[in-house]
């Protein structure tokens, strides 16, 4: 069973900066693919970015492309979420998910979830 484990969440101006870090454990080496979704009070979990584990090839969701960027440390089975220029209608709650054998846009394509971590940018 994989286990993931988000950090990086706080309190941020906006124009600021954050990094969102996901460290996967337990039976990592199924782990496909790794996203990031978010989601704020009174709106549907929305899909922010996703990477393939294996070469790296993204997908990001339309609302943040050119804003965030997402990587991952395959050593380390961990998945990170550099966002920029972060505005107050990117705060939200920020999940990381996985997947052994998909990528995808929707949340319901990835087995395995974290917790959750909270993004807040104030103006």
């Amino acid at each position: 069973q994989v286990q993931l484990v988000e950090s990086g969440g706080g309190l941020v101006q906006a124009g600021g900066s954050l990094r969102l870090s996901c460290a996967a454990s337990g039976g990592t080496f199924s782990i496909y693919a790794m996203a990031w979704f978010r989601q704020a009070p009174g709106k549907e979990r929305e899909f922010v970015a996703a990477i393939i584990l294996s070469d790296g090839r993204t997908l990001y969701g339309d609302s943040v492309k050119g804003q965030f960027t997402v990587s991952r440390d395959s050593a380390k089975n961990t998945e990170y979420l550099q966002m920029n220029s972060l505005k107050p209608e990117d705060s939200a709650v920020y999940y990381c998910a996985a997947d052994p054998q998909r990528v995808g846009v929707y949340e319901d394509g990835y087995d395995y979830w974290g917790q959750g971590t909270q993004v807040t940018v104030s103006s």
